[in-house]
């Protein structure tokens, strides 16, 4: 896949404080209205519009091997999958994030240490679909019918080695909140004989920070990954309710669907917003 349509990671900021690998990631994205996303940008920010709308996301991935800094694997707590919420934001020089509105986990401890680093994790029992097969990551074991097996544990990537010609097996993630009981299950056919590499799909991916609030101030936490490998895909099922429990209503199917085998990435130093109060 080439990687001219992308734009050139910028140079991380070190120190290095994270390492991940994120796979099997199902992206989907609905129009919504500017002044919508405007309401949930932190100070300084603003929407990241695209085609005269800003964009509302769902996405599902799977964490695997997630260590601090330059080191190994932190053993279980890395491996989890992740399904959140988010929206697309933008500094007044141009440099491009995400804003986070949900991040849907299974690991406890993560969700409390991320919680008080001002990333909005949430504890949930979570499931990655793999073909016909859910393994679960819940902390308190399986749901009914669902196998025990936590990410990472004899399922590869779908897209590790040779990407297949054609359709692949079906991917998707299941949520259920253990408070307020919000859910979602979602899933797609990729189609690795289709490339994305349309604008949008650029636009919506190629993404290296985020934007949060902490104690008052405007953070952002820069990254850098190659470029995606991204390939159209077929939504085959959607019951979610994790977008409007952010506070976004969105109707009928997603405009943008897009899956990808998966990036390493890294996170870098943060810096803190400059801003008018």
């Amino acid at each position: 896949m080439g990687l001219d349509p992308w734009p050139e990671a910028p140079d991380l900021p070190q120190p290095i404080i994270m390492d991940q690998h994120w796979t099997d990631a199902v992206f989907l994205h609905w129009r919504i209205p500017e002044p919508v996303a405007a309401s949930f940008m932190p100070p300084g920010v603003v929407p990241d519009s695209f085609d005269g709308s800003a964009w509302v996301g769902l996405i599902g991935f799977r964490m695997l091997g997630a260590g601090l800094g330059r080191g190994p694997a932190v053993p279980y707590f890395g491996s989890f999958n992740e399904i959140n919420v988010r929206l697309y934001s933008r500094e007044p020089d141009g440099t491009r994030g995400v804003v986070f509105l949900s991040l849907d986990a299974s690991r406890l401890a993560v969700v409390l240490a991320a919680r008080a680093a001002g990333i909005p994790y949430v504890w949930s029992h979570t499931s990655f679909l793999h073909g016909e097969t859910w393994r679960s990551a819940g902390p308190r074991g399986p749901a009914p019918g669902v196998d025990p097996v936590g990410p990472g544990a004899g399922v590869q990537p779908v897209g590790s080695g040779a990407i297949p010609a054609g359709p692949g097996p079906e991917v998707g993630y299941a949520v259920r909140r253990f408070r307020g009981g919000a859910r979602t299950d979602f899933a797609v056919v990729p189609e690795f004989d289709v490339e994305a590499t349309d604008p949008l799909s650029i636009h919506l991916t190629a993404r290296f920070g985020l934007h949060s609030r902490l104690r008052g101030r405007t953070l952002y936490i820069p990254n850098t990954h190659s470029a995606w490998p991204l390939y159209g895909a077929r939504l085959t099922r959607l019951e979610d309710q994790l977008v409007r429990a952010a506070g976004i209503d969105v109707t009928g199917p997603p405009e943008s669907v897009v899956f990808s085998p998966g990036v390493r990435t890294q996170f870098g130093r943060p810096r803190v917003l400059n801003h008018s109060t």
